[in-house]
């Protein structure tokens, strides 16, 4: 991480935690930008928002659950699917040209923003 740029760790911090609880982790889609914009290279800008995002998404499922927002046994239905993928995807992205990763990323954004705005 750039040494100059640190400073701006806790308000991008700020950002993507609250990002996070609202949308649900959708704070790694800014996250890894700012990763990247703090100096990280591509698989390392991946796999530090993983680190991040974990436990805020923890939290924020810990207080939704607490708000009786969703029913636990619904969730458990995509956990081995989801863990699975984790695993997949955690054995991959070290496989993976940066450009792919990137591509990859930018695609999964752009569907989700015209998902997003078409309904």
């Amino acid at each position: 991480m750039k040494q100059g740029k640190r400073w701006l760790a806790w308000p991008m911090g700020l950002a993507v935690g609250l990002l996070n609880g609202f949308f649900g982790s959708g704070g790694g889609m800014v996250g890894v930008p700012m990763l990247r914009f703090m100096g990280l290279e591509t698989q390392e800008c991946h796999a530090t928002c993983i680190a991040i995002i974990a436990p805020l998404a923890a939290a924020s499922a810990g207080f939704y659950l607490y708000q009786k927002a969703f029913a636990l046994k619904d969730a458990l239905l995509y956990l081995p699917g989801g863990l699975a993928g984790a695993l997949v995807g955690a054995w991959l992205l070290p496989r993976l040209k940066t450009v792919w990763i990137r591509r990859g990323f930018g695609l999964l954004i752009l569907l989700a923003a015209v998902r997003l705005l078409t309904r």
